[in-house]
C-alpha cells in the first residue's frame, strides 16, 4: 500500500465516539450480505486450489483485474478517512506525491518486474539469497512481515471500532473487544484459506468497487443537497481555493514542497510497491512479463484519477460543511465520518461509507494475510523444496499463525490504550523499508559483495540513524523531513553495506579456497 504513513491522526481510532445515526440491524445485514458475496467469490476461486494457486494464483491472473484490484489495496481504510481530512490544510498538493508514483511505477515495471520474472520468484526477497546471502535475505524478509503485521492490525484495529461503534453499542450488546476482532480476522481467514491470491485477486475487485461506489453515492449526496450538476462541482471545486496542486517555495521547511513530495513519491512507489511481497505478488500472478508491466502502468493512471476523485470529495464536504454552518473538527479527519454517518447524507450515504471504510481495510488486510503467510512459508521456513503435502500443511498453519498474530497485535493495539505508543508503533513501519531500499539498489545498481552476517546490524542501525537525524534535523537545523526520509534511510543502509563489504583481498581468498 502506498499512503502508510501518518495518513490518519490516531485520535481518531481512540477518540471515533460521535453518534452513529444508523439503523444498526441494517448495516449488520448489509454487512453479512457483502462478506457472503466475499465467501462466494472465495468458493467459485478457489476450486482445485493447491499452493501455486495460493501463492501465484497459478500466473492465470488477467493483468486488467489484477490492475484495478489494487487500486484498493493501495487505499487502506485510514487513507479512505484522511485525503478528504487533508484538503483543508494541504489543498491538492498531495497530488504531487501522486505524480511521483507514476515515476516509481517506472522504474518497477523497468527495473523490477524484468528481474522478477526472470528469476521465476514466488518470494521477491528470494533475489536477496542470491545476490548477498542468507542473512541479508532473511533480514529483508522479516524486516517486510514485521511492517506488514503493524499495518495491517493498524487497519483491522480501525475497523473494528468502528463496528463496536456502528453495530454493537447502538444494539445494547455487550460484546467485548476480543470478540469483534477475532470476527473481523476470522471472516479473512474463512476467504483466503484455500484461494490465497486467486481469491484475492477478484475480491480485491469487488472490494475496489464498492470503496469507489461509496465515494461515488457521497459526491452524488452533497451535489443534490448544493443543487449542484458536474459541471458545476468541477467550477465549485476549481475556485474553492482547495484546488491548489504545486507548491514551489520553502524547500528547507515546507514538507509540502514540490520536489520533496514527487521524490518521496517516487521512493515511496518503489519501496511499498516494488519492494513489498504484498503488492508484487498479485503482480507476479500475471502469466507474462509485458502484461504485468501494463498492470503496473495503468495502476498509476487510474490512481492520478482515483485521487483526484477523493481530493474533490474532500473539497466538497468542506464547502458544505461551510454552507450548512457544520462546525470543522479539529481533528479533520473526523470531517468525512461525521458528515457521513451523523445523517447528514441520508441513510444511504452514511452504510456506504460504512461498507466503503470496510472495503477499504479489508482489501489491504486480505492481501496482507496471504503475502504474510506466502513470505514466512518461503522465506523463513524454505517450504519450497519440500514434497507438495507438506507444503500444503506448512502453508495451511503458517495461515493459521499469521491470523491469529494480527488478533494478537490488534489486541495489543486496545490494550496499550496509549494515542502516542500505538501511533509511534504505527509510524515505525516506515522506517522498515529504507533498508529494503538499500539492499536492492546495491544489489541491482553496484558490485558490491558484503559480509552477509553483518547485514541484520545494518539493517537495525540504518532506521534508527534515520530517526535520529529526522529529530536533529527538526530541533537544529529548521528542517522539515518529509516522505523523503526513506531515501535517507536506503542511503543510509548502503553506506552501511560499503563499509562491511568484502575487499578485493577476501574476494581472492574465497576464489582460492
Amino acid at each position: 500500500m502506498l499512503v502508510v504513513f501518518g495518513d490518519l491522526d490516531f485520535d481518531l481510532v481512540s477518540d471515533l465516539t460521535f453518534k452513529f445515526m444508523i439503523n444498526p440491524y441494517l448495516v449488520i445485514f448489509i454487512l453479512l450480505a457483502y462478506f457472503a458475496l466475499l465467501i462466494l467469490i472465495a468458493r467459485v476461486t478457489s476450486k482445485k486450489a493447491g499452493n501455486d494457486a495460493f501463492f501465484l494464483g497459478n500466473r492465470k491472473s488477467p493483468w486488467y483485474v489484477v490492475s484495478f484490484g489494487m487500486i484498493g489495496a493501495s487505499l487502506s481504510g485510514v487513507t479512505f478517512i484522511s485525503i478528504p481530512g487533508w484538503v483543508n490544510t494541504a489543498q491538492f498538493s498531495y497530488m504531487q506525491m501522486v505524480l511521483g508514483y507514476m515515476f516509481g511505477y517506472w522504474i518497477i515495471a523497468t527495473v523490477l518486474l524484468p528481474l522478477y520474472y526472470r528469476l521465476k520468484l514466488t518470494s521477491i526477497y528470494s533475489y536477496l539469497g542470491q545476490r548477498f546471502g542468507p542473512a541479508t535475505y532473511k533480514t529483508g524478509a522479516s524486516f517486510f512481515l514485521l511492517s506488514r503485521i503493524i499495518g495491517a492490525s493498524f487497519r483491522l484495529f480501525l475497523v473494528a471500532i468502528v463496528l463496536q461503534i456502528a453495530v454493537f453499542e447502538p444494539l445494547g450488546m455487550k460484546i467485548s473487544f476480543v470478540p469483534s476482532v477475532i470476527v473481523t480476522v476470522g471472516l479473512i481467514w474463512l476467504y483466503t484459506n484455500r484461494g490465497g491470491i486467486k481469491t484475492i485477486i477478484w475480491t480485491d475487485t469487488l472490494q475496489t468497487i464498492f470503496m469507489l461506489l461509496a465515494v461515488f453515492i457521497t459526491i452524488k449526496s452533497i451535489m443534490s443537497a448544493m443543487d449542484l450538476n458536474w459541471v458545476g462541482v468541477y467550477e465549485t471545486v476549481r475556485d474553492s481555493g482547495y484546488s491548489q496542486i504545486f507548491v514551489f517555495d520553502d524547500f528547507a521547511s515546507n514538507p509540502r514542497n514540490f520536489f520533496k513530495m514527487f521524490l518521496g513519491g517516487a521512493f515511496i512507489a518503489i519501496t511499498m510497491t516494488g519492494l513489498d511481497q504484498d503488492m508484487m505478488q498479485k503482480n507476479l500472478s500475471i502469466k507474462t512479463l509485458y502484461e504485468s508491466q501494463k498492470n503496473v502502468f495503468w495502476l498509476g493512471v487510474m490512481l492520478i484519477f482515483v485521487n483526484l476523485i477523493f481530493l474533490s470529495l474532500g473539497a466538497l464536504l468542506y464547502l458544505y460543511a461551510a454552507e450548512i454552518n457544520f462546525p470543522i473538527p479539529e481533528q479533520t479527519d473526523y470531517l468525512f465520518p461525521q458528515l457521513a454517518i451523523g445523517g447528514y447524507f441520508g441513510v444511504f450515504a452514511g452504510i456506504a461509507f460504512v461498507i466503503g471504510l470496510t472495503a477499504s481495510a479489508y482489501s489491504s488486510a486480505d492481501s496482507a494475510l496471504t503475502a504474510l503467510t506466502t513470505s514466512f512459508s518461503i522465506d523463513i521456513l524454505n517450504i519450497e523444496n519440500k514434497p507438495e503435502e507438506e507444503r500444503l500443511k506448512i502453508r495451511k498453519r503458517v495461515h493459521i499463525g499469521m491470523s491469529l498474530a494480527l488478533i494478537v497485535v490488534i489486541i495489543l493495539f486496545k490494550v496499550i490504550n496509549n494515542d502516542n505508543v500505538v501511533q509511534s508503533l504505527f509510524d515505525a513501519a516506515k522506517y522498515t523499508y529504507g533498508p529494503l531500499l538499500g539492499f536492492y539498489f546495491a544489489g541491482l545498481f553496484t558490485k558490491i559483495n558484503v559480509k552477509d552476517k553483518f547485514m541484520p546490524m545494518v539493517a537495525i542501525l540504518a532506521p534508527l540513524l534515520s530517526y535520529a537525524f529526522n529529530w536533529y534535523a527538526g530541533a537544529y537545523l529548521d528542517y522539515n523531513i518529509g516522505f523523503e526520509l526513506i531515501i535517507f534511510n536506503g542511503m543510509l543502509t548502503v553506506v552501511g553495506m560499503w563499509i562491511f563489504s568484502k575487499k578485493k583481498e577476501d574476494s581472492l581468498l574465497m576464489e582460492e579456497a
